[in-house]
């Protein structure tokens, strides 16, 4: 994915070559060092503990990925969705017709799937966010619709208060993003659709008829470029001003209701982490929700984790430190974290405890690592046999590769 990195101002559009490019300029702040290290220096990654399944090529570089049963779906910096069949031959992938779709203009910046509906939601560096019906066989995308709705937009044009300013002489409804949407998520029930962007902006959308429900304006005093929410329907936000910010929904009732009309805002700010030195790019959180990670453009990678008996507020535990360049993007699975940088590399950590251990760093890479997702291959460790795991990487090399990780039966 692109990011904005912090630079003191809210666009940031000069840094869209640095970007581009990949350069590690941007990546020379200083490392956090007033947090402790998390990482175990007794313990040493091992390189014999995965390996590179298959490269897969692409024409553009891959900005978002996701997976939806035995596909890939890859969004890429020049408008194109792509899905591939990963239970294919290397042979058969390259030589087969992968079906594309093409789709607004620049990247598609990320992708999430409501899997119980086989419905896509992409969001794109044209401001938009777009909805697409699948086939269970991924042979057809049908598009829904084009975020905000005609419907939505017509709604409240009319009505003066719903205007909002975007820049000296131009204003629009505050159902539009106005710069790059950089994230999306779903609340895990698949009711709402969570959006961010360059704009600053949050916005909630109620995924049954694509209405825009909530903009936070101004969440962040500079462009968003992520964001995860819990079980629990707290949303964690994260920003190239350096902060993380979280918030709560204290609205209650069904979001079928037209309970907006009687309260503009819904999600209210409950707490907001200030660790990182540097713009954050990343942000995911651990497989019982119980922490949160964060990348960041200091090389640092921080370790939240909930308090207990507080009301779910987060505190820092410390920093998993060895990339030499931003982290770009980060990915659960299982026990692991992944983490992908602008140092071309990939590292695969483990935690034991409140001690972690870097188990692998996965190198072929000729570019920065722009997105990562990961899911489980075997975790039947009962016959003493090894855990495995699917690692699939993006980069600016325009390669999407294919790792197999190995983590030792305990």
């Amino acid at each position: 994915m692109e990011y904005h990195y912090d630079s003191g101002s809210s666009s940031s559009h000069s840094n869209h070559y640095l970007q581009q490019t990949g350069s590690t300029s941007l990546t020379s702040q200083r490392s956090l060092l007033s947090v402790p290290s998390l990482n175990n220096t007794h313990h040493h990654h091992h390189h014999h503990n995965y390996h590179l399944i298959t490269t897969l090529k692409n024409h553009h570089y891959t900005s978002s990925l996701t997976l939806f049963g035995k596909f890939l779906l890859t969004g890429s910096s020049d408008r194109e969705i792509t899905t591939w069949n990963r239970t294919t031959s290397d042979e058969e992938q390259q030589n087969s017709e992968n079906n594309v779709v093409i789709a607004g203009k620049g990247a598609v910046k990320s992708l999430v799937i409501q899997s119980n509906t086989n419905t896509l939601f992409s969001a794109h560096q044209d401001h938009k966010i777009r909805v697409w019906k699948l086939t269970n066989d991924q042979k057809k995308y049908t598009h829904l619709a084009t975020l905000p709705t005609l419907g939505d937009r017509a709604s409240k044009i009319l009505i003066p208060k719903n205007h909002v300013q975007i820049r000296r002489h131009k204003k629009c409804t505050w159902v539009h993003h106005v710069d790059t949407v950089s994230s999306l998520a779903l609340s895990k029930d698949g009711n709402l659709l969570y959006s961010v962007s360059w704009d600053r902006t949050i916005k909630i959308w109620r995924t049954k008829d694509f209405t825009c429900l909530e903009s936070i304006t101004n969440a962040h005093d500079d462009a968003i470029n992520a964001i995860v929410v819990s079980y629990d329907g707290v949303v964690y936000s994260g920003s190239a001003d350096k902060r993380i910010k979280i918030w709560k929904n204290h609205q209650g009732g069904d979001d079928d209701d037209d309970d907006y009309k009687k309260q503009k805002q819904k999600h209210s700010l409950f707490d907001t982490l200030e660790k990182h030195n540097s713009g954050i790019n990343a942000l995911v959180l651990s497989s019982d929700e119980s922490i949160l990670y964060s990348g960041a453009c200091d090389r640092s990678i921080l370790v939240w984790e909930k308090e207990v008996n507080d009301d779910g507020r987060m505190v820092l535990m410390g920093a998993l430190r060895g990339h030499k360049s931003s982290i770009l993007c980060l990915a659960v699975v299982w026990d692991l974290v992944c983490s992908g940088s602008a140092d071309k590399t990939i590292r695969i950590w483990r935690g034991v405890g409140r001690e972690y251990f870097c188990l692998s760093v996965l190198e072929g890479h000729q570019g920065s690592i722009k997105c990562l997702t990961a899911v489980v291959e075997n975790c039947d460790t009962s016959e003493s046999e090894d855990a495995s795991f699917l690692v699939y990487s993006g980069s600016l090399d325009c390669d999407i590769k294919v790792w197999q990780i190995f983590v030792p039966a305990e």
